[in-house]
């Protein structure tokens, strides 16, 4: 069985990659909208290093987190509108599976961009040396848990024509203790504090998210194609 899951799972996840790289432009406009606000942040407040270090972990993790809202209205939709989505519920395929590939994939596609360039941005940022580590780190363990949540959201939301919105309304409440928790630790870390305590957390969050998520989005994709 856990073979046959795993081939569910890399065949999907091949499939779905396969799919956002013919469509490059959702691939670019996640990473282009983060950079873009992180860029123009500092034009609209001033260059001054001081307040740029301040305000740093709070843009950083914002633009982020909307970056990575703006392709999942798309994540069941295509295959919602193929009637392939329908045809996934009634198999035997084991759904879960197949829901836990799109959202790997989802995150392959928006969050790990982000983390690649974010070292570069946060400097920009006048973000420290401690603080480029812990941006990092916040980002490579919490961008996957923002993925699963805006899924839920996606699967809620899939038989709607422009859920977009509603999308964003949904998911931005329960990812306000990720965000506290997440430029909790960056500032802490600038600051030469401790912050395990708040990456432990965030961890501890995406494991749980990890083993509820995919039955939760399994369970409203149900509900919404009933």
């Amino acid at each position: 069985m856990a073979l046959s899951n795993w081939a569910v799972y890399s065949a999907t996840l091949k499939r779905d990659l396969k799919l956002a790289l013919r469509q490059k432009v959702d691939v670019v406009n996640p990473l282009f909208f983060y950079v873009l606000v992180i860029i123009l942040f500092p034009i609209g407040i001033g260059p001054e290093p001081d307040l740029l270090q301040r305000v740093a972990p709070g843009v950083i993790w914002i633009a982020a987190l909307l970056s990575t809202l703006l392709g999942v209205e798309k994540l069941f939709k295509e295959d919602y509108d193929d009637g392939v989505l329908e045809q996934l519920i009634l198999s035997p395929v084991p759904l879960p599976v197949v829901v836990m590939a799109k959202i790997t994939a989802h995150w392959c596609t928006s969050g790990l961009p982000i983390i690649l360039i974010s070292p570069l941005l946060a400097a920009f940022l006048n973000v420290n040396a401690s603080g480029l580590l812990a941006v990092v780190l916040t980002l490579l363990v919490a961008t996957p848990l923002l993925s699963i949540i805006a899924a839920i959201g996606a699967a809620l939301t899939v038989g709607l024509q422009k859920g977009g919105v509603l999308i964003s309304l949904l998911v931005l409440p329960l990812n306000i203790p990720i965000l506290i928790f997440a430029t909790s630790a960056v500032d802490n870390a600038m600051s030469g504090s401790p912050y395990n305590g708040q990456l432990a957390i965030l961890a501890a969050f995406l494991i749980l998210a990890m083993m509820l998520g995919p039955f939760a989005v399994s369970s409203s994709l149900k509900v919404s194609v009933s």
